[in-house]
């Protein structure tokens, strides 16, 4: 064989085997999932939705410390948030995995490149995040929460478990709650009204303005107390849940931690789904899909949970046809 042809051959071999080598090189690259936020990573509540994510990532061949570094950011409150965004940015991560409402804003302040999967979200059109549902567009896509309807069922859930309840205290914070607090407020004095009810809208920004809020609401008298979905709130939810004990006033809440914190009754989606069904939009965004061309998905599983023991406390009587509803009931 001539030398020439010896070379020529060498490189082809070369050229051929090249393509091989880099796909294994890029088979064994691992990629990096951030994970924004508001509950600490070994937090009991938070625990199950870990662990809902990274066994479906497992289930779809991706595993943490194997093929996937996850990098986990904690918010203790929502001033955090705009920080921690920043962070995990700068890690360059292949995508990011982000809870709430607050957080997606901060997030999205940061970068519209990085795929982003948010989960709790209530209203991402309205908000700014996707253009539509089903064609977001963009770098986000995700899960949502609630459609505004969602406001009757909760105040009707409120009047079947305290029939006596002539006012009902609306807590939010119109810094981070849905629509500023207006995204259930219409379906919510609609409900309000055949059921004979008055509504009483609380705005709250912090501890000491939750305190002050429910203090003054309990001056009346026949009161319930409502709490919308709201970041703010989450993160305040023991306290909450110590004064609505406190003051012997039956709650209701869209979120279970409450309930699991002694609160009386909540209604809500099934936030550790959610979870699960994040980690099947990452996975289809770390296989080369783009984010902004599959839809967002609204809520499928819901659940009820009951505090029996709270409300012996104060003295309730839970129908029947809500036990057997619920999926959990702590007694």
């Amino acid at each position: 064989m001539k030398r020439r042809e010896f070379i020529t051959l060498l490189g082809g071999a070369a050229s051929a085997a090249w393509p091989l080598a880099s796909r294994a090189q890029q088979a064994e690259r691992i990629r990096r999932i951030g994970f924004l936020t508001w509950f600490a990573e070994g937090d009991a509540v938070a625990m199950p939705r870990v662990k809902a994510f990274q066994d479906t990532l497992r289930q779809l061949g991706w595993v943490d410390g194997g093929n996937i570094r996850i990098d986990h950011r904690s918010a203790a409150g929502p001033a955090d948030l705009g920080r921690l965004a920043k962070d995990l940015v700068q890690l360059a991560p292949d995508a990011i995995v982000v809870q709430s409402t607050p957080g997606v804003r901060a997030l999205q302040q940061e970068t519209n490149t990085i795929p982003v999967v948010f989960v709790q979200v209530t209203d991402p059109v309205q908000a700014g995040f996707v253009a539509s549902m089903s064609r977001p567009g963009g770098n986000m896509t995700g899960l949502s929460m609630y459609e505004p309807a969602m406001g009757a069922k909760w105040v009707e859930l409120l009047k079947e478990i305290g029939p006596g309840m002539k006012r009902v205290a609306l807590l939010f914070n119109p810094q981070t709650a849905p629509g500023g607090g207006s995204f259930f407020l219409r379906s919510i004095e609609a409900a309000a009204s055949s059921l004979a009810v008055d509504p009483v809208p609380i705005s709250v920004a912090d501890a000491a303005g939750i305190e002050r809020g429910i203090n003054a609401f309990v001056s009346g008298s026949s009161g319930g107390l409502f709490v919308m979905p709201d970041l703010t709130l989450q993160f305040h939810h023991e306290l909450i849940v110590a004064l609505a004990r406190r003051h012997r006033l039956p709650a209701v809440y869209s979120q279970r931690v409450f309930v699991s914190a002694g609160g009386l009754i909540s209604y809500g989606i099934d936030t550790v789904d959610q979870f699960r069904k994040a980690a099947e939009y990452v996975d289809r965004i770390l296989r080369g899909a783009k984010p902004g061309e599959f839809p967002v998905q609204g809520p499928i599983k819901f659940e009820l949970a009951i505090n029996l023991r709270t409300a012996k406390e104060l003295g309730l009587t839970v129908p029947d046809k809500l036990l057997v509803a619920a999926d959990e009931v702590i007694e």
